[in-house]
């Protein structure tokens, strides 16, 4: 079954439902469009809450060492990714669908009003074809009906006695004449009919069948290709749902990985401030007659009061100093390896800027006409700047860092030394041991001499904690060597005592 055959005499119904089926094309247009606009604006939200509850600044990179923080960050990652396949749906939705739809259906418009505009014209000309048959009928007519009035009045002109011989002649003459050319019309007539016939023919059984066969195979076409829309909406969200599922694994997976015991272990080794908890207090017996010694030497430490809890609340919180005197030992050692590593890494980052300035500057020397080396001065002596800054900064970390770990071990030591000796002063007199005075002499025997002598090269400022100043040209004693750290412990003749650059003096013989 066909258009053509069944359909021969429903032009108006034929043009009303190819209408509508380009109507559902255009329809289905706009709602993919609709739908890619809400994948869009998804994807734009589900960005803006991953990028509002992401992680940012030095304190929350500290916290993501920590497993259920690091889990959190990972989903959110996982759900970027996920608003990114979001997006993707949108994309070639537009592309695979909206673009090529619209392109085709503009082909369908175009096909359709040339099928109809030929079917119109075939209309058109049967028509005219008609009109002409009509036409040439009635002239038949009005020549047959003049032909048969003459013949009439010709036979009546014959047999009236008082006309002439030569009226008679003249009737029958007009008769014959009027009767051959109403025989020329009938010809005319019946040539016509034929070959209205002949084109009414052509035009029900070929002309219309065919473009109305044009037309359905248009329609079919549109709807086979309006099919494969309908299947392309769902699988181009197919083909990102592998991704999609990595995504909504990974953000599982991020749970699972979470282990909350080495979350504990990573909290204690970040913040141990490494001191020993107090021992218990002694029992002072007053009764025996020890009194405590005015003496002002070290044996007599000034008091200072412990403190005992450590949870009470901090009402003014002192600001934190800038060489983190203010943390636990453990805690300062941390902060000031990791100053010094991100100042080493800034450092490199800035000597590889400014080799690549020179090496920039050393291009345009040879070849003028890539550029003006002399544009490339501020960006050289910026960078030079920042290269003195930072080697300034990083000296000062490592001071602090070589001054934090030699006092550490001289406050223990110190400690443990006040213990002991407190430890026999409350002694009674017959458990104290006799040796007790040979020990402070061996203490006392540990005091440090020079060994040597150094001449400063440059003045210094000791601005740092366990550093001192000194001026260029100064006479120096040397308490320690350099360790392989670039620092010396030197003595002034004033009594002052603390580390200096070794490279800052000249060995003395």
């Amino acid at each position: 079954m066909d258009w053509g055959a069944d359909l021969w005499d429903q032009y108006d119904v034929i043009d009303k439902h190819t209408q509508s089926g380009l109507d559902l094309v255009e329809r289905y247009i706009k709602f993919v469009k609709e739908r890619t606009e809400i994948e869009q604006n998804y994807a734009k939200q589900l960005r803006s809450l991953t990028k509002k509850y992401a992680k940012r600044g030095s304190k929350e990179e500290q916290d993501c060492k920590f497993s259920n923080h690091g889990a959190f960050q990972e989903i959110l990652n996982e759900l970027n990714d996920y608003a990114g396949q979001r997006e993707l749906i949108a994309e070639n939705m537009m592309t695979g669908i909206c673009v090529e739809l619209t392109k085709y259906l503009q082909e369908l418009k175009q096909e359709r009003k040339t099928h109809l505009s030929d079917a119109k014209k075939a209309q058109q000309n049967l028509e005219s074809s008609f009109k002409h048959l009509e036409s040439t009928k009635k002239r038949f007519a009005k020549e047959w009906a003049e032909a048969d009035k003459a013949t009439q009045q010709a036979e009546k002109t014959e047999s009236d006695l008082n006309a002439t011989r030569l009226d008679v002649e003249k009737a029958k003459q007009h008769a014959h004449a009027r009767t051959h050319t109403a025989e020329e019309c009938r010809n005319d007539y019946a040539a016509e009919l034929q070959k209205y016939n002949k084109e009414q023919n052509l035009f029900y059984y070929s002309e219309i069948p065919q473009i109305f066969k044009k037309l359905q195979d248009m329609d079919e076409q549109r709807i086979r290709r309006l099919a494969e829309g309908y299947c392309q909406f769902s699988d181009i969200e197919k083909k990102v749902l592998p991704i999609i599922s990595k995504c909504l694994e990974g953000i599982s997976s991020a749970g699972t990985k979470i282990d909350e015991k080495q979350d504990s272990i990573l909290f204690i080794e970040q913040h141990k401030s490494g001191f020993e908890r107090p021992g218990d207090v002694e029992f002072e017996d007053y009764s025996q007659g020890i009194k405590p010694a005015t003496s002002d030497s070290s044996l007599n430490p000034p008091k200072v009061r412990a403190k005992l809890w450590p949870f009470s609340k901090k009402h003014h919180k002192p600001p934190a100093a800038e060489d983190f005197s203010h943390l636990p030992p453990e805690q300062r050692k941390k902060r000031l390896q990791a100053k010094i590593d991100d100042i080493t890494k800034e450092l490199q980052k800035t000597q590889d800027q400014s080799d690549a300035l020179e090496k920039m500057k050393g291009v345009y020397e040879q070849n003028p006409q890539m550029g003006d080396p002399s544009s490339l001065e501020p960006q050289i002596t910026e960078t030079a700047q920042n290269i003195g800054r930072l080697r300034g900064e990083l000296a000062k970390y490592e001071v602090n860092t070589h001054t934090h770990t030699r006092t550490y071990v001289n406050i223990l030591c110190s400690s443990f030394q006040f213990s002991k000796t407190l430890s026999l002063l409350h002694c009674s007199p017959a458990d104290q041991p006799q040796n007790i005075y040979t020990e402070f002499d061996d203490e006392f025997d540990d005091i440090e001499t020079p060994i040597g002598q150094c001449t400063a090269l440059y003045t210094f400022e000791g601005n740092s904690e366990g550093t001192i100043s000194i001026t260029e040209g100064e006479l120096l004693s040397i308490m320690e060597e350099d360790k392989g750290d670039g620092w010396m412990r030197v003595l002034r003749a004033s009594g002052e005592e603390g580390y200096i650059p070794s490279s800052y003096v000249k060995l003395t013989p």
